[in-house]
């Protein structure tokens, strides 16, 4: 396998992982006034994402820096073409990230805008990503706001299992609640959006041309199906596994669709670094990427357990 394709595998990975572990952070983030009824409510359901958010932001880091280093035509085409998005998304992250710090530390008073800027902050980013690479995709107004409502819908169901996983009580039975209204618009959602990824392009209309990608497609939903029945049954844990299935799956169908031509007119050859370049990198990854997945898969080991007011 070449290292242009190693370094593309390697770039689809660590998004994936962000949107697998930052988007039930967003999703615990956007329910926080419908959830919880109280203060301890409130720190109840914070405490779930607590250890981990700011953990789940380095995969986002990680990823741009890869792409900056491997692939620094799409890098710099991808920020330059969407500035303005990713600004919003930087900003964001930014409030969200100090609302998060800052509410332990504040007074009631405080505590109120930490809040709006935690749910803000959470909703934003969540359809801003979707937004960004749905218009990526088709280049259309119904492509962008359809890829930002699939990815917000799909982060606040995430969220949701997440939270009746991870608690207890009332909070656990309201969240249960909730992840099954958030699903009568997610899969409707879904059903129209996830077949679009492999049909993105003139050349992806037919299933025969990229059947891997509409299998992945395909599969996203029956996962997202499948979470809804399973969060019915009060299995939470496969309501979550299956959750985090369909996001690996469609973010797999978007990168798969995206192998063709990172940006339009841009192969992934072209927008790759040179030989030397992307051989350094790959020893620094065999190195550094293990201990980094080690550390994290420990950080949820240790806070594995459901979080009681």
């Amino acid at each position: 396998m070449e290292l242009t394709t190693v370094w593309f595998v390697v770039i689809a990975f660590l998004w994936t992982g962000y949107f697998v572990l930052e988007g039930f952070d967003f999703g615990v983030g956007a329910l926080l006034p419908l959830l919880s009824r109280s203060e301890d409510e409130r720190r109840q359901l914070l405490a779930t994402i607590g250890p981990v958010w700011d953990g789940n932001e380095v995969w986002l880091i990680t990823a741009v820096g890869a792409m900056f280093a491997a692939f620094p035509a799409w890098y710099s085409g991808l920020l330059s073409g969407f500035y303005l998005p990713l600004v919003m998304v930087l900003v964001s992250l930014i409030v969200r990230g100090v609302a998060l710090e800052w509410r332990g530390k504040v007074e009631a008073r405080e505590r109120a805008l930490c809040d709006a800027g935690i749910v803000t902050g959470s909703v934003a980013t969540a359809f801003l990503w979707g937004a960004i690479f749905g218009n990526l995709l088709y280049g259309t107004t119904q492509a962008t706001v359809l890829g930002g409502a699939l990815s917000l819908a799909l982060a606040v169901l995430h969220g949701a299992v997440f939270v009746a996983l991870k608690t207890a009580g009332p909070l656990r039975s309201r969240a249960r609640r909730a992840a099954l209204a958030v699903a009568v618009v997610a899969l409707p959602v879904a059903i129209v959006a996830l077949p679009a990824l492999p049909s993105a392009g003139q050349d992806g209309a037919d299933w025969t041309s990229h059947p891997l990608l509409w299998a992945a497609a395909v599969a996203a939903m029956v996962a997202l199906a499948a979470a809804v029945a399973l969060i019915w049954r009060h299995r939470e844990g496969w309501a979550f596994t299956a959750t985090a299935a369909s996001i690996v799956l469609a973010t797999g169908a978007l990168f798969g669709r995206l192998w063709h031509a990172p940006l339009p007119g841009l192969t992934v050859a072209e927008a790759a670094s040179g030989p030397y370049t992307l051989g350094i990198l790959t020893w620094i990854g065999l190195i550094a990427l293990p201990f980094v997945l080690a550390y994290q898969g420990w950080t949820y080991w240790v806070f594995r357990r459901r979080v009681t007011a």
